[in-house]
């Protein structure tokens, strides 16, 4: 029972940890090593509730309600955090095209409009060594919510090979890109009725069981103190956490196909 305790309390460390792309350069390994001292915390607690299979139970399912919550709570800052550098991008070409409609060389108008995006300084220095600043684009769309900017390394490479003026071409990027925020908006928004009833769904359990016990039953007494009423419990958790898992999944496919 000690082992098995264990092992699932390293499970339960490793799914806590959140996606290597979501995380910064700087904060991984301060990220990193608080996962390790959170993973053997979960380790000494299930040595300890190794011989009280109700405390382990519970402790399961309670770890595992908390870790869907603090998922969804990590996927919506995520989605906030991607569409703030999408609404960045778009700003960056039209600073971008005032810029070169003012006269300005590429570079000049880069470093202007570096001055109030600081992740453009990798793409400046590029520009004033004479690099490739397409690349420097490219490399940097590789962050969450900045794929948008690989639209803006082609359109600055053709612009520069082509001879035709960038001011014009950005203006263009940065129209697409708004028409494709919009519908981006509208695809989320039917969704959120989707995922609400998802979770509404999943509270519903909780209510019952409120109803329940003001009707006079014991239901919170056979959850939790009967082998049966702790494998109710868990299988319920579990299947809550599944639904909304697969709700999510069936979001995130469509978002990504639209």
């Amino acid at each position: 029972m000690t082992g098995i305790a264990c092992v699932l309390a390293g499970c339960a460390a490793l799914l806590l940890a959140p996606p290597r792309a979501a995380l910064g350069r700087g904060r991984r390994g301060r990220r990193g090593s608080s996962y390790v001292v959170g993973g053997l915390g979960l380790c000494g607690a299930g040595w300890w509730l190794a011989d009280e299979p109700r405390l382990l139970v519970l402790g399961a399912v309670a770890g595992a309600a908390a870790l869907a919550a603090g998922r969804l709570v990590a996927r919506h800052r995520a989605d906030r955090a991607a569409a703030r550098v999408r609404s960045r991008v778009v700003e960056l070409c039209d600073g971008l095209q005032a810029e070169l409609a003012a006269g300005q060389t590429a570079t000049v108008a880069l470093e202007r409009v570096a001055g109030e995006w600081p992740a453009l300084l990798p793409v400046t220095r590029s520009a004033a060594a004479g690099g490739d600043v397409p690349g420097a684009f490219r490399e940097l769309a590789a962050g969450p919510g900045a794929g948008d900017l690989r639209v803006v390394a082609a359109a600055w490479q053709v612009a520069h090979r082509t001879g035709h003026g960038l001011a014009d071409a950005l203006g263009r990027v940065a129209q697409e890109l708004r028409d494709a925020e919009q519908t981006r908006r509208v695809v989320t928004g039917e969704l959120a009725s989707a995922r609400a009833t998802a979770r509404l769904v999943a509270c519903l359990p909780l209510v019952a069981l409120l109803m329940g016990s003001g009707a006079g039953a014991d239901p919170w007494g056979f959850l939790l103190g009967h082998p049966v009423g702790l494998g109710c419990l868990a299988g319920g958790v579990g299947c809550g956490i599944a639904g909304l898992a697969w709700i999510e999944a069936l979001a995130r496919d469509v978002e990504r196909g639209r």
